[in-house]
């Protein structure tokens, strides 16, 4: 199925079957399987990512960040990460996971045009059900696309948390997305918000160069150091699993919240994880609790997660449940509103696991699987194999 440039003039909309939006895991994923399948990258589809550099987010994650599994339980499709075997045992870094995503477009040439910023998707008929294609709206030229996959992930969206006295506050304020190196914050009174894995990774960075004080809004729960991503992920799929099925099932959250990845365990063994319930509001030198004690501080690490990056979603207008938008399908990941449209790679809501290296394979490939049915290629469906 070629793809078509309608005209030569500097107007002209280029034609696709498939866009995928975001060159990040989960969307090079959604590109492999639909080029296993037979499809052109460049052509047959094309992957529009904003950064002007592969790797998704991880470049622009924290230079000590750690993934919770071995190299091995860590990859994509197709290709294993290579081993990362030092002192963290065997727990890749972030610029090992980024060399790895930038070989892995490379090696199934998957044709990624960067840097285009998709500004909207948008509907070219008001009857989500027609066979019409959607308008990809970009920084370099617009574009059609009889499906389109949204893989933009959340690391441009966190969330910041509103709390009294927060603009009052006269030290600095900063969200874990923008944390990079703890010598940073060498001397400073440093207070670490958040009861989640980047809170304890950053605590435990920051917390050798200076007294960091950690805040949670409940005391926070340690995985046993046995457990790492492996199990994680098993579990995750197994909640969905019993959810499909009718059941119930914990998830991860059963099992607790901070994976204790080296240098978590080494600050514990400093006594450097004793955290501190959370404040009630905030003044001009630092925080103060319910009893009006105060502790002073020059910077404040927000660690409170982040949302989906789905503003050039807008003007499809979209109906949501429990914040997102609806999805379902015979992959999980097709927006109930508009058939045309699948969410990848956002988190359990668009399949288990499916934020991670590991978890983005899988849906990936559910959701490659359907795309192809939908551009009426049954037999290429079916050449998808696990």
């Amino acid at each position: 199925m070629p793809a078509d440039r309608a005209g030569s003039g500097d107007g002209d909309v280029r034609e696709v079957a498939v866009a995928i939006i975001g060159g990040g895991q989960a969307g090079l994923a959604v590109g492999f399987y639909l080029r296993r399948a037979g499809l052109v990258p460049g052509e047959d589809f094309v992957i529009l990512d904003a950064a002007d550099q592969p790797g998704g987010a991880w470049p622009q994650m924290w230079d000590g960040l750690r993934l919770f599994s071995p190299s091995t339980y860590s990859s994509l499709p197709g290709w294993m990460m290579p081993p990362w075997d030092d002192a963290s045992h065997g727990f890749p870094p972030r610029d090992h996971v980024v060399d790895y995503l930038t070989r892995y477009e490379q090696r199934y040439e998957l044709a990624v045009e960067r840097p285009r910023r998709v500004l909207s998707v948008e509907r070219s008929t008001f009857d989500p059900h027609e066979c019409e294609p959607l308008l990809v709206r970009t920084s370099h030229g617009d574009l059609t696309a009889r499906v389109v996959v949204s893989a933009t992930g959340t690391w441009t969206q966190p969330f910041w948390p509103a709390y009294p006295g927060a603009q009052s506050f006269a030290g600095r304020q900063l969200h874990a997305s923008q944390y990079r190196r703890p010598e940073d914050f060498a001397g400073q009174r440093v207070v670490v918000v958040g009861g989640g894995n980047s809170a304890a990774q950053i605590l435990a960075e920051v917390s050798t160069v200076t007294d960091a004080i950690w805040v949670t809004a409940r005391p926070p729960r340690f995985l046993p150091d046995d457990v790492d991503g492996r199990v994680l992920f098993t579990t995750a799929t197994r909640r969905v699993q019993a959810q499909h099925e009718g059941g119930d099932h914990p998830g991860v959250g059963g099992l607790g919240d901070i994976v204790m990845v080296p240098s978590v365990r080494d600050a514990r063994k400093r006594g450097a994880l004793e955290a501190l319930p959370m404040f009630n509001r905030l003044d001009a030198t630092g925080m103060v609790w319910a009893d009006d004690t105060g502790r002073d501080s020059d910077v404040i690490i927000w660690c409170t997660g982040f949302r989906p990056a789905l503003r050039h979603l807008s003007p499809l207008h979209l109906s949501t449940a429990d914040g997102h938008p609806r999805t379902g399908g015979p992959a999980g990941t097709q927006a109930t509103d508009e058939p045309r449209l699948h969410l990848v790679g956002y988190g359990d809501w668009t399949g288990a696991a499916s934020a991670t290296l590991i978890g983005a394979g899988r849906t990936a490939r559910d959701t490659a699987r359907v795309v192809l049915q939908q551009l009426d290629d049954g037999q290429r469906s079916e050449a998808i194999s696990d």
